[in-house]
């Protein structure tokens, strides 16, 4: 018999990706900025200063440092 949380994760989407600037690490555990003005704590490898994705507390990967503008609708 299969794991029944399990197989509810398998067919459900899975957690916003977000972009944000590291701001602390330690630990194997990163403080993330985002652009918005909130943060968020995601493990993974990275160093202060970079921008990383995101996705359900983990470090996704690196980001392009490109400029962010954020404008109000």
């Amino acid at each position: 018999m299969s794991n029944f949380y399990t197989a509810l994760r398998k067919i459900l989407a899975p957690g916003v990706q977000q972009v944000g600037t590291v701001s602390a690490y330690e630990d194997g555990t990163a403080t993330v900025d985002l652009p918005g003005g909130g943060q968020l704590r995601a493990k993974g490898q990275t160093q202060v200063g970079a921008k990383v994705f995101t996705q359900d507390s983990k470090i996704v990967g690196p980001a392009p440092d490109l400029p962010l503008y954020v404008t109000e609708i």
